[in-house]
């Protein structure tokens, strides 16, 4: 089976730097033109797709050697994971009973100007009552939970890398 989907590394890396690119790219249009105001768990979500990205961009075009791969590939995969658990977060938060859903907080540009950094990433890690609220789905799966989709892909396709590296 991993003939089928044996590739150059470059080939590899470059597919998931644009997926990550085409997901930021869906952020900004639902965002942007459809009005969407992302909440401080879309924010981190973004942050791990870009970083995601950057990972792979760097690798296709590093051209790394066999070590190289696998070690890109562990990067990430540990970066898609943390989004995926980040995404996974705001899916249980969106299905919690209304009465358990945290406290909305101040606007996350407030939180910035206003509070120290630690207050601002904890806010932006654990979410608010603003991540409770499901605005998009599609085949009845939110917006996050699309994403969680998006990270564990992007975890496989880096493991698969691995696993075509040793093929060789």
């Amino acid at each position: 089976m991993l003939e089928s989907l044996k590739f150059n590394p470059r080939i590899w890396f470059l597919l998931g730097f644009l997926g990550c690119v085409f997901l930021l790219s869906m952020g900004a249009y639902f965002q942007l033109v459809d009005g969407l105001e992302p909440c401080p768990l879309c924010i981190s979500q973004r942050i791990a797709i870009a970083a995601t990205g950057l990972c792979f961009l760097v690798a296709a075009l590093h051209n790394p050697s066999r070590k190289g791969i696998k070690i890109y590939s562990l990067v990430g995969a540990t970066l898609a994971l943390c989004g995926a658990a980040v995404s996974a977060r705001h899916v249980w938060i969106q299905h919690l009973p209304p009465d358990k859903v945290p406290e909305c907080e101040p606007p996350l540009e407030y939180v910035f100007n206003n509070f120290p950094l630690t207050k601002t990433l904890k806010l932006m890690l654990n979410g608010t009552g603003d991540c409770a609220e499901v605005n998009w789905q599609l085949l009845g799966l939110s917006m996050p939970a699309w994403t969680l989709v998006a990270f564990l892909l992007l975890a496989t396709l880096s493991v698969l890398q691995i696993l075509n590296n040793k093929a060789e």
